[in-house]
C-alpha cells in the first residue's frame, strides 16, 4: 500500500466537460463562462470565482471539516481514451459515463479490465454526465440539454427521457432517493422513479458556500462529491449540506497526462467494502483507495 499526502492541484472538472466554458453546438443562449458564476448562484457575491479557486472554500464557522490523506490500495487499468464523467459499481461490474458532443457514452464492463459488455452512445447533441444505479434502472444526465435517461441496466439502451430544469452534472442513489448536482451549491433531491425534485440543501464548509459541486457517490449515509477546479473530494452531510471531511486526491495520476482536460471525475463505492474506486478523464489508471488513510 502507498499512503498519498494532500500535496496540489487537482481538479474535478475541466474545460470542455462540464466547464462553462465548454460549447454546446445546439446551444444558443449564453453560457455560464458570460457571468463566471455557476448554475442557480443567487447573486454570485461569495460565488463568482474566475478564475476557479484551487482548494475549496472554507468559513471560519463550526463545525470545521477534517482533512486526511488518501491511501491507494491497488491500481486498475482504465481507458485513457474515456473523457470520464460518472463511475458506478454493481453487480461485480463498473459502469462509466463519458462526456464531449459527438462521443458520449455509457459503458458497462468488468471491473478489473477487459472489453465492455455493453456500450451505447448519446446523441451527438447531447454532452454526457453524471450516472447512478436503482434496482431496476440505470439513470445518466446531460450536461445542458436537461434529458436524464431512463436505461436497462443491462442493455443500457434509453427507455424513456425524462426533462429537468438547469444543468446536469453529479448523480447518486440512497436507496431511498436520487440525489443530483447542478454545479452550483446546490443539491437537488429527486424521486427514484419518476425524478421529480422532492427537495434542496444548501453545501457548506465552515458556513461558506461551496459552488461546482460534480460527481456524486452516495455511500453509508453521506455524500461524497468532486468539486469542479479543486483537488478535492467532499464528504457532504445530506440532512444539512454540512462538508464533514475534505479529502485530497492531488497525487494521483501523476504525471498527468498532456492534456488540460484530463483531471480527476469518477468516484465508486466498492461493494462490501470501506474503499473506493476513482479515476479522472483520460487517465490510464484507476484506483482503489481508502478515504482517511
Amino acid at each position: 500500500m502507498m499512503s498519498l499526502a494532500v500535496i496540489g492541484g487537482l481538479t474535478a472538472c475541466s474545460s470542455g466537460t462540464d466547464s462553462p466554458d465548454a460549447a454546446n453546438p445546439s446551444d444558443s443562449g449564453t453560457s455560464l463562462a458570460a457571468s463566471s458564476a455557476p448554475a442557480g448562484s443567487g447573486d454570485g457575491s461569495t460565488q463568482a470565482l474566475s478564475p476557479w479557486p484551487p482548494n475549496v472554500v472554507v468559513g471560519q464557522a463550526d463545525p470545521q471539516p477534517a482533512r486526511s490523506s488518501v491511501e491507494v490500495v491497488r491500481e486498475l487499468p482504465h481507458d485513457p481514451a474515456l473523457f470520464t464523467q460518472g463511475l458506478e459499481i454493481a453487480g461485480g461490474e463498473l459502469y462509466e459515463s463519458t462526456g464531449q458532443y459527438g462521443s458520449s457514452q455509457v459503458q458497462r464492463r468488468p471491473i478489473d479490465g477487459g472489453e465492455p459488455l455493453a456500450q451505447v452512445p448519446m446523441a451527438t447533441d447531447e454532452f454526457g454526465e453524471g450516472l447512478t444505479l436503482t434496482p431496476d434502472t440505470l439513470w445518466t444526465l446531460t450536461w445542458k440539454k436537461q434529458i436524464a435517461h431512463a436505461r436497462d441496466p443491462q442493455t443500457l439502451e434509453v427507455r424513456q427521457e425524462v426533462p429537468y430544469e438547469g444543468e446536469g452534472w453529479g448523480i447518486c442513489h440512497d436507496d431511498s432517493r436520487l440525489i443530483m448536482s447542478n454545479g452550483s451549491d446546490e443539491l437537488t433531491f429527486r424521486d427514484p422513479v419518476t425524478f421529480a425534485p422532492t427537495g434542496t440543501v444548501k453545501v457548506t464548509a465552515g458556513g461558506e458556500p461551496v459552488p461546482w459541486i460534480n460527481e456524486l457517490e452516495c455511500v453509508d449515509g453521506a455524500v461524497l462529491a468532486n468539486v469542479f477546479k479543486t483537488s478535492e473530494i467532499l464528504r457532504i452531510d445530506p440532512a444539512t449540506g454540512v462538508v464533514t471531511d475534505i479529502y485530497d486526491a492531488s497525487a494521483l495520476q501523476q504525471p498527468r497526462p498532456q492534456h488540460t482536460d484530463a483531471v480527476l471525475n469518477g468516484i465508486a463505492a466498492l461493494p462490501d467494502s470501506e474503499n473506493f474506486l476513482v479515476t479522472g478523464k483520460m487517465w490510464p489508471t484507476m484506483y482503489e483507495v481508502r478515504l482517511g488513510g
